[in-house]
């Protein structure tokens, strides 16, 4: 079982910036990969970003640019650095993280980000 706690998440301007954390209850040894879903109102959830132990990143195309994901493997941790944030951005961020052994996903309890003026 692989328990993710988020934070990070809040209201900022168009054009600011966030950042969230997503730490993983166990070893980094056991995680494949991890990354942020999003969820708008009335939209499906929709992949972010993602970011494999091997350090390989994908990106959707609306955020290219514009986030960056990383990972601090002693800490388990990985981050989403968000920039020229913009109101479309706005929805509930979900962490996951895919176990390297049982290839099972676990998902995080949402933080929500809201671009507003």
């Amino acid at each position: 079982q692989v328990q993710l706690v988020e934070s990070g998440g809040g209201l900022v301007q168009p054009g600011g910036s966030l950042r969230l954390s997503c730490a993983a209850s166990v070893s980094i040894f056991s995680i494949y990969a991890m990354g942020w879903y999003r969820q708008a109102p009335g939209k499906q959830r929709e992949l972010v970003a993602g970011i494999t132990s091997g350090g390989d990143t994908n990106y959707a195309d609306s955020v290219k640019g514009r986030f960056t994901i990383s990972r601090d493997n002693a800490k388990v941790t990985v981050y989403l650095q968000m920039n020229s944030l913009k109101p479309e951005d706005t929805a509930v961020y979900y962490c996951y993280a895919d176990h390297k052994t049982t290839l099972s996903r676990y998902w995080g309890q949402g933080t929500q980000v809201t671009v507003s003026s």
